[in-house]
């Protein structure tokens, strides 16, 4: 897809679709009311036939009849103004995309910009509409035999106020670098377990290595035993993959200003182990590997836009299996750093990956900062919903820092506490800790099991059980894996 900035009046753009967000305190915009007059009424007079009021994600369309360059003029309802933040703008330009090519059969299309006050709040916008309209275009259809092809977007335009400035150009580029690295996410979460094995996640991440010119190391389980990360191992002891954790190093070209690693949850299937999952439960549980897609797909865009930290990801890939020899309720495991975990939940088993990945994070590469992803824990969709990931943190200054990043990202993402009196939650008697403390307060004492690990090193950790992957298309959000976290990652390292 071509992505152009244009300020040239919109009624001459020669395009198949032109599309006008506008919000619903006031929707007759001087640009509705300059093609309205082209169109003899004909706009105004649909929107009242129709009951057009600009709610949500409300839609009206017209066809031009050769009044105007354009085919059809298309106007998507943004709701409330004030309700109305910039990231909406790219749900708006993903369901444009939809409509223009599934329903309109065009392939170029010109978005009008809604008015936004600043020019951060302005970029802001341009990133999100040039992201939402690829998002529109996101389809996992690899197994679909007899799928019937949709028009690609080949043009968007988009028209704007603000002059073209390198600004707006570097911005059309960071957007198609990140929902890039946001698809490929996709790609990985959504291949059937059968395929993305810890021993593809390894390829797929050699693969980015070579494209990207990163440091790349995959340690096998005589690598891994060798180290002591004996939690991790546990947990793929059942499988007939064989576990694999993943280090992708990117490096600058002058002296760093700090490092930082991003770890990710990489159970590639989790069956719950002895813990069985019922089947409705692990029917999706190829997603549970969403943590380790979101850094390894990150780095492709980390390295293309550059950035003064040096970035690992470290992944922790292994399958969660039930067999004679599969890890078992009561017994005790040793961690990389010798504390030691009695087993009470085979199905919490994302922590103790986490917490090797962690171990092995401080003790081999000594970050300044160390962030971790995991479809956790169940506990943080029921507080916090499908759309909103829980971040936890040793460190305010850090947690302020990502969540500032989160919200420039667009990425909704809520603090939960860490109270240090809950550790006593999963106290054990028989061994350091227990990994999993029941019932209440789930995501918390996960927090705070992998804060064992982290220890005084500043860590953050996003709990993106609910946004990791949805049942339906919302918007910019398709069926799926999201690939959610990447945006946030890559904000974070390169801004």
């Amino acid at each position: 897809m071509n992505i152009r900035y244009t300020t040239a009046s919109v009624v001459q753009e020669k395009t198949d679709v032109i599309v006008l967000c506008v919000y619903e305190d006031n929707y007759t915009t001087p640009i509705f009311k300059s093609i309205d007059k082209i169109l003899d009424g004909e706009l105004s007079a649909h929107a009242k036939d129709t009951h057009f009021k600009a709610s949500k994600h409300q839609i009206l369309t017209l066809a031009t009849a050769n009044r105007l360059p354009a085919k059809h003029i298309m106007v998507i309802g943004a709701g409330k103004q004030k309700s109305c933040l910039p990231d909406h703008i790219r749900h708006i330009a993903a369901i444009a995309t939809r409509q223009t090519t599934q329903h309109l059969g065009g392939e170029h299309m010109a978005f009008v910009l809604p008015t936004q006050k600043g020019s951060s709040e302005f970029i802001k916008t341009v990133q999100f509409a040039a992201e939402g309209a690829a998002h529109g275009m996101y389809r996992f259809n690899k197994y679909i035999s007899k799928d019937k092809p949709s028009n690609e977007l080949q043009t968007l335009t988009l028209v704007g106020k603000t002059k073209t400035s390198n600004s707006i150009r570097k911005t059309i580029k960071r957007a198609e670098i990140v929902s890039s690295a946001v698809h490929h996410a996709r790609d990985l979460i959504n291949e059937p377990a059968e395929c993305a094995t810890p021993s593809y996640m390894a390829s797929v991440a050699r693969s980015v290595a070579k494209k990207h010119g990163l440091g790349v190391k995959i340690l096998d389980a005589k690598a891994c035993e060798k180290l002591g990360m004996n939690m991790f191992l546990a947990v793929g002891r059942g499988s007939v993959e064989e576990p694999k954790l993943i280090h992708l190093t990117y490096k600058p070209k002058s002296k760093p200003k700090k490092r930082i690693v991003f770890v990710g949850k990489g159970v590639t299937f989790d069956s719950g182990g002895y813990s069985l999952k019922p089947s409705a439960s692990m029917f999706d549980m190829k997603i549970d590997m969403s943590g380790s897609a979101a850094v390894i797909a990150s780095m492709a865009a980390i390295a293309s836009l550059g950035s003064n930290y040096e970035i690992h990801a470290v992944a922790a890939c292994c399958e969660n299996m039930v067999a004679g020899n599969a890890y078992r309720l009561g017994d005790i495991l040793t961690a990389m750093d010798g504390t030691t975990v009695e087993i009470d939940n085979t199905d919490a088993e994302g922590r103790l990956t986490l917490g090797d990945a962690i171990t092995y994070a401080k003790q081999k590469i000594e970050p300044d900062e160390i962030f971790d992803f995991a479809t956790l824990t169940g506990a943080c969709m029921v507080a916090l919903g499908l759309d909103i990931a829980g971040v936890m943190s040793s460190s305010d200054p850090l947690k302020k820092r990502w969540l500032n990043a989160a919200n420039n990202a667009g990425e909704r993402m809520w603090e939960l506490p860490l109270p240090a009196d809950y550790i006593d939650i999963l106290k054990s008697p028989i061994a350091d800790l227990r990994n999993s403390g029941g019932r209440w307060a789930g995501t918390i004492t996960a927090g705070l099991f992998l804060q064992n690990f982290a220890k005084d090193t500043p860590w953050v950790h996003v709990d993106i059980a609910g946004p990791a992957a949805s049942e339906k298309q919302q918007g910019a959000t398709p069926c799926g894996g999201v690939g959610f976290a990447v945006a946030t990652i890559v904000e974070y390292a390169t801004r």
